[in-house]
């Protein structure tokens, strides 16, 4: 699709735009873009078009792309006049994709709500490196390749560093368990 795009077919971009729209928007406002995930997601869109040339043939487009939204994300919150806080933060998130199916039992979607809650305000409390690598690993269901390219840090960076959050998460949260699925594809 990518070489459609540089073969200049418009409408190859629109798909993997809308291919990607919702994991893009989920990656914004899980790294804190809060309101502004939406601004990020479609400067994301256009840095990474005009990027494309640099796109190594072979490479796969949802980490490369969640780079720029992450990158795009991190500036905006630094520009930012205010602060985001957690609630907020956790709105916008809620807000990107239903995370609860409306089928669901009132009690345990009380209960999950409680659980993503606790969980945000333990990944406030750590460095900028953990939060990232959980935040790609488990909130963006990324695979391990996938979290080391996006993140543009060895495998073994990604290893080390999500078994170290992981253990911080463990002494934040002691109830904490990854959800199943997230087993590291070699």
């Amino acid at each position: 699709m990518i070489a459609r795009v540089r073969a200049g077919e418009a409408e190859a971009y629109a798909e993997l735009v809308r291919a990607h729209t919702g994991i893009a928007l989920r990656a914004a406002a899980a790294l804190g873009a809060g309101a502004d995930a939406e601004d990020v997601v479609q400067q994301a869109f256009v840095k990474a078009y005009c990027a494309l040339g640099r796109f190594r043939d072979g490479a796969a487009f949802k980490p490369w792309l969640l780079s720029i939204v992450a990158n795009e994300t991190r500036n905006t919150v630094r520009t930012a006049a205010r602060q985001r806080t957690l609630a907020g933060r956790e709105a916008a998130f809620v807000e990107a994709e239903p995370l609860i199916p409306e089928s669901a039992d009132p009690a345990v979607a009380t209960l999950e709500t409680e659980r993503r809650g606790a969980l945000l305000s333990a990944l406030d409390q750590l460095s900028e490196e953990h939060r990232l690598v959980v935040t790609y690993r488990y909130l963006l269901e990324m695979d391990e390749p996938e979290t080391a390219q996006a993140l543009g840090w060895p495998r073994g960076t990604v290893k080390s560093r999500l078994n170290r959050a992981l253990k911080k998460l463990g002494r934040l949260l002691p109830d904490f368990r990854p959800r199943e699925g997230g087993d590291e594809h070699e």
